[in-house]
């Protein structure tokens, strides 16, 4: 399992020292990304992904469940409807599950595209540091070199601020 370690960086070329750090220490390339506000140019670091900066996931999956339940529902207004038009209709069971499956793929599929605007609530206690031109650093690790890429980044980088891990960096069996 993965974690998302969030770093609070002062400029640019910190950032740039950063990254070249942690790809020496054997991190991913695709798993360090950058989040400055637009007039800070952030060169060839790498910039956080649409799914980082926005609600996307949390969308996408509100809206297949809503879609699917909303499809069943009228996949069963259908059935209740007296069929006219045609001798053969579809069994209760086919037309429930086409119902269904149309409003989960297109429930999430349009949450999604409306949650891309949303800004990701993850992120929410970073605004401030970085609209005064601060840059949020966050690097993927596996669970076992948390501590390992947080001790190097205080190592070598003072400057930096750690400001958490998602999910959770607190114990919950002591």
């Amino acid at each position: 399992m993965n974690r998302r370690l969030y770093f609070v960086l002062p400029d640019v070329v910190s950032a740039h020292g950063m990254f070249d750090d942690l790809l020496l220490a054997r991190v991913n390339a695709n798993h360090i990304h950058f989040l400055a506000n637009e007039s800070t140019k952030l060169g060839d670091l790498p910039a956080a992904t649409i799914s980082e900066r926005s609600d996307l996931i949390e969308g996408w999956e509100i809206g297949m469940g809503l879609g699917a339940l909303l499809g069943l529902i009228l996949g069963l207004v259908a059935l209740a409807v007296p069929v006219w038009w045609y001798t053969q209709p579809l069994p209760t069971f086919a037309t429930l599950a086409i119902c269904t499956l149309v409003g989960f793929m297109g429930g999430g599929f349009w949450t999604a595209v409306v949650a891309t605007t949303i800004p990701n609530v993850r992120l929410k206690p970073f605004e401030k540091q970085i609209s005064r031109g601060k840059v949020l650093m966050m690097v993927l690790v596996p669970f076992h070199r948390i501590n390992e890429i947080r001790e190097l980044v205080i190592k070598k980088h003072p400057e930096a601020a750690y400001s958490g891990t998602w999910p959770t960096d607190h114990v919950m069996f002591p």
